[in-house]
């Protein structure tokens, strides 16, 4: 099986909490003590709490950062930049957190925003094609972690990943967020071990939910402009209240053959609860979906070809992130823009009509852009 080198190499066959403190371990690191955390949120029944969501943030970002410093070796470490939205930190305030000239990562990013407000009128608007009942002036509650890691050397891919909640008055919320890969050079053992991890992590909560969260990264992250696809893809998800299963209702009907048929109905699993879960799993799992790629790569040979070509896919990255992500438009409104632009690339190159040789490892990277494939 393609899983099985990146198994045996970081990752042994256990449930993702586990597999992330033993590859820690693997590289000489402590285990990671928020597991324990994580694992008695699972035990414990209790009611979803904004203020629970924020601490869950705010431990995600530090040991990321611990992390992800420990496995650059480099000696640097995330500078920690704290901002207030406002006067003081009724209207919110984030943390920025930002690596760069490493010897892994060229530049990353690792952020935390807290915001409390009122919905603009174009805010109102936009979200409004999406969610029903939203008008200008409704208070609302938005926390997000989001990290962008921008290698040095252009065989290991670029990763973006972020998990955010947005709650209006009245205690209607939701979860959003995912996770993608952005290569300039394409590994297929690469790409299908990505997307087995977080497939394995979306079926523990709904067989379904991966082919969904895929299929609607794949149509997010795409450059109209360019006819092809930023990255690799990943998962994607939007308004994630809760996880739904089919029920046998014990009814049954004739269907238009004469054959009995069972009545199956939706339920709801767990509430905000439930979701809350996956997405604290998913977000635990970043650092183990990526790392074990970086590392395979990170030492790998390259010339000018390869650094040219990297940049040039960065300009197509901050093309994206400028004319269609939703986030950074949304930030646009009155957001702060230096933690808003920390995620573009630290360089960037444009060339005129740039075709590559039929054949070329560049050429097989714009095959796969056009048309996603599936890896799982």
């Amino acid at each position: 099986m393609t899983m099985q080198c990146y198994v045996c190499l970081h990752l042994p066959a256990s449930p993702p909490l586990w597999r992330g403190n033993a590859y820690r371990e693997s590289f000489g690191m402590p285990r990671r003590r928020v597991n324990s955390v994580a694992m008695a949120c699972k035990r414990d029944s209790h009611s979803f709490s904004k203020e629970e969501y924020e601490a869950f943030l705010l431990r995600t970002q530090e040991r990321i950062c611990n992390e992800v410093a420990f496995i650059d070796g480099s000696g640097k470490y995330f500078c920690i930049d704290k901002w207030l939205r406002g006067q003081d930190s009724s209207d919110g305030y984030g943390i920025t957190r930002v690596i760069e000239d490493g010897n892994l990562l060229e530049k990353g990013a690792v952020n935390v925003s807290i915001v409390h407000g009122q919905l603009s009128e174009a805010r109102a608007k936009a979200m409004s094609v999406r969610r029903q009942g939203l008008e200008t002036g409704c208070h609302y509650f938005a926390g997000a972690l989001s990290l962008v890691f921008h290698p040095q050397n252009p065989y290991v891919p670029t990763f973006r990943a972020d998990v955010r909640y947005f709650e209006v008055e009245g205690g209607s919320g939701w979860f959003g967020g995912g996770a993608d890969l952005t290569p300039s050079y394409l590994d297929t053992e690469d790409a299908k071990y990505f997307h087995c991890f977080l497939k394995k992590i979306c079926d523990r909560y709904d067989a379904s939910f991966y082919s969904r969260c895929k299929s609607k990264c794949d149509a997010y992250f795409y450059i109209p402009a360019r006819k092809h696809h930023r990255g690799i893809g990943g998962i994607f998800f939007d308004d994630l209240e809760y996880f739904e299963e089919q029920r046998d209702t014990g009814n049954k009907l004739l269907d238009p053959d004469g054959k009995v048929v069972n009545i199956e109905e939706k339920s709801k699993i767990g509430g905000r609860d439930k979701a809350f879960e996956f997405v604290k799993e998913l977000a635990d799992g970043f650092t183990t979906s990526f790392l074990p790629i970086a590392n395979k790569s990170r030492f790998l040979e390259y010339g000018e070809r390869q650094k040219d070509w990297q940049l040039l896919q960065r300009g197509r990255y901050l093309e994206f992130n400028l004319l269609y992500d939703r986030g950074i438009k949304f930030g646009l409104d009155g957001g702060r823009m230096e933690s808003i632009m920390v995620s573009a690339p630290p360089l960037v190159a444009w060339k005129y009509n740039v075709v590559p040789e039929i054949g070329s490892p560049e050429a097989e990277l714009l095959k796969v852009l056009c048309k996603p494939c599936e890896w799982v």
